[in-house]
């Protein structure tokens, strides 16, 4: 006679899969809360750098007497205040455009040499140097940039005043060419090209094998098979390398600080000397600055911020309305 036990009951064994189950269950709980706290404590930090910049950006505000948005000229200290981010906007964004003009298509080039087209060893050492780029202190950029690389680019910002004038971006009125916003560009895109470089390069080689090997069966070249495999796959990782990139232009400080003459002034000659950024502003009046001017730099700051977090914010979206990308299906 056979005696059959109950699993509900104590007497009955328990089995090594219930106690396997139960542990899983509980440790995604456990994980599921720790994930959610951190992007709790995120948003909570992050709200709490936005009310602090606002907060300390009032005084300046109530004090402004010019339009903060359109005026050029920075005297935040003055009798009365007089300040505006218009310079500072212009010269934060086309810094910022000319490095990703420059950085974007390198950047992705060298990762998509690394990626598929050189040797094993050759890649190795490539992507090495590449990546050890972005160790280097950004002073060491400035210091290389205003020394070395501005001296050897007069022929060349000479060679487009000359050539190319007609171009009002490319027309030089003073014949000096030093310390400008093309050469601040210039060094930005050597800056964020690691940045670049790296994110699209993982991005690559997570390109399934099974679509590079269809395409190359039914007879593509190889730019065919990157054209028609990679790219379209890679697309929204490129993206946010670059938009990654452009967040680390937009808030470069010191390298640019020495590559500009600290002009505020909008001119679209950007052969010419002169120029200013939000961050490299914020670097050389800090310490000079009285009480209306710390909190007007700390406005300019609160702009900077806003322009950065949509800059990344606009990234997450291009990446999550590509499926193919996440992995969702």
């Amino acid at each position: 006679m056979s005696t059959t036990l109950d699993p509900s009951s104590p007497s009955a064994p328990t089995t090594t899969s219930s106690i396997r189950g139960s542990s899983v269950r509980a440790g995604d709980r456990v994980f599921r809360g720790l994930s959610r706290g951190a992007g709790i404590v995120i948003l909570i930090t992050m709200a709490a750098i936005a009310v602090f910049l606002v907060w300390k950006a009032i005084p300046s505000l109530q004090a402004n007497t010019a339009n903060f948005f359109t005026t050029e000229e920075w005297s935040p200290d003055a009798e009365p205040a007089y300040f505006g981010i218009a310079a500072l906007t212009f010269g934060t964004l086309m810094t910022s455009a000319i490095a990703m003009l420059l950085a974007v298509p390198v950047g992705i080039g060298i990762a998509l040499f690394i990626a598929h087209y050189a040797s094993r060893p050759l890649a190795s050492t490539l992507g090495f140097i590449t990546d050890l780029l972005a160790a280097v202190p950004s002073i060491i950029f400035g210091m290389w940039g205003i020394q070395f690389l501005t001296p050897q680019l007069a022929g060349f910002d000479a060679w487009l005043s000359t050539y190319l004038g007609f171009i009002p971006l490319f027309q030089n009125d003073l014949g000096v060419y030093t310390r400008s916003i093309l050469n601040a560009g210039i060094v930005l895109a050597i800056m964020v090209l690691p940045t670049i470089s790296a994110i699209s390069r993982e991005v690559f080689l997570q390109v399934p094998r099974a679509h590079i090997e269809a395409s190359l069966a039914l007879g593509a070249t190889r730019w065919e098979m990157v054209r028609q495999a990679i790219f379209p796959f890679a697309r929204p990782g490129m993206i946010s390398a670059s938009m990654l990139g452009l967040g680390r232009a937009l808030g470069e400080t010191i390298a640019v600080a020495l590559m500009l003459s600290a002009t505020y002034t909008i001119n679209w000659h950007i052969t010419e000397p002169g120029g200013i950024t939000f961050a490299a502003n914020i670097a050389l009046k800090w310490n000079e600055a009285g009480t209306i001017g710390i909190s007007a730099l700390i406005a300019s700051g609160l702009v900077l911020f806003v322009i950065t977090l949509a800059v990344n914010m606009a990234a997450r979206l291009i990446i999550a309305r590509r499926a193919e990308f996440s992995g969702a299906q």
